[in-house]
């Protein structure tokens, strides 16, 4: 049987990159609170990005909760969107506050901000959006209800990173920006993530909130231990210098997918002045039905798709309201992401592409 083909593939540098990284390491003892890996690579985002305040963080789910906690919320209800992986509602689960869903829009899968404002109420305390598949969401128009209710707005860029949305890093909108290092991201530090602030306080009081709340004997707040780990910050010096290389190759990999695909199956729709990072291949088939029977057909010739985002968030078993989404509840039914990695060879993509075309006739 042919090898197991997945939707992603985690990108590893030349070992002898990150060997010399480890033997300092080794050599110094020094694994990890604010170790010189992890400050030189904060550096590194910041100037990458042209952002003022980063935290590299253990993950991207903690990332929000303390931009929660960074901006004083600690309670109440969150603006956010059905679609998404469930970590974005998990984290507001998670700091006791309540998810009050608001649809997407059908293009770009992005929360609808036409439905924002009706939504706020005097319990609102954020507005959570997501960049859905490295995607902009209408920041103009969300920061503009943010402004106009004096609501603060976070937004989720797990997807997003070395997207560049009219001339401005898509990392630098809303008052904070939250995104994931995971392993199987674009840019991955094994596991990682960041909190990128606009304000100096808010930054200070994420610094603060993600190492126990206190400095030295002095406790100041409630924190965690979100510090992360000098493994990490390596692998992340590691692949910050090849993150264009990538982008370029998985650039190559998704034009074939277009050529081949081309009016086969919907794709989201890219707005002008995007330079998208081609992160993901998210497909949308004319039915719950076709994509799973696609799915079958795939995986029978041990190719394996994956259902992003599924299910709808705003039909998690958990939750003690529903909210209807009627666009993200279509949507998620019939969405999936093909394989897409580096170094994906062109004979897979035309494979994938013959299966499902071929199905589809």
């Amino acid at each position: 049987m042919a090898d197991r083909i997945n939707v992603t593939r985690s990108y590893s540098p030349p070992a002898e990159e990150y060997q010399q990284y480890v033997s300092k390491i080794l050599e110094t003892s020094v694994f990890t609170n604010n170790g010189p890996c992890l400050q030189k690579l904060e550096k590194e985002l910041k100037d990458y990005l042209n952002v003022p305040y980063l935290q590299f963080v253990t993950n991207g789910t903690v990332a929000i909760q303390l931009a929660l906690r960074a901006l004083g919320i600690t309670e109440g209800e969150i603006i956010t969107t059905p679609f998404s992986y469930v970590a974005t509602t998990s984290a507001i689960l998670w700091e006791r506050c309540t998810p009050v869903y608001v649809d997407i829009e059908p293009n770009s899968f992005c929360i609808n901000p036409e439905l924002i404002e009706s939504a706020i109420t005097p319990k609102t305390k954020a507005i959570l959006a997501v960049h859905v598949f490295g995607i902009p969401c209408n920041t103009e128009a969300i920061a503009d209800i943010g402004n106009k209710h004096g609501i603060p707005v976070i937004y989720d860029a797990a997807h997003a990173f070395g997207c560049v949305y009219k001339g401005k890093s898509l990392l630098s909108c809303g008052d904070v920006s939250t995104c994931s290092f995971h392993a199987t991201k674009l840019f991955h530090t094994i596991e990682g993530g960041a909190v990128i602030c606009r304000d100096e306080a808010v930054h200070k009081r994420a610094d603060l909130a993600k190492r126990f709340g206190h400095n030295g004997d002095d406790h100041y707040c409630l924190g965690i231990n979100a510090k992360a780990s000098e493994l990490q910050a390596a692998m992340g010096l590691c692949n910050l210098p090849h993150v264009k290389e990538i982008i370029a190759d998985r650039k190559k990999s998704v034009e074939l997918y277009d050529s081949l695909l081309q009016g086969k199956v919907q794709r989201p729709v890219l707005p002008e002045g995007l330079e998208y990072n081609y992160s993901y291949y998210p497909v949308v088939f004319k039915s719950e039905k076709e994509l799973l029977q696609v799915k079958e057909t795939l995986e029978s010739e041990n190719i394996f798709i994956r259902r992003y985002f599924y299910p709808t968030l705003n039909k998690l078993p958990y939750l003690n309201k529903y909210y209807p989404c009627p666009v993200s509840e279509d949507v998620s039914n019939r969405i999936a992401c093909l394989p897409l990695f580096f170094g994906m060879d062109n004979q897979t993509i035309v494979q994938i592409s013959n299966l499902m075309r071929n199905y589809n006739e």
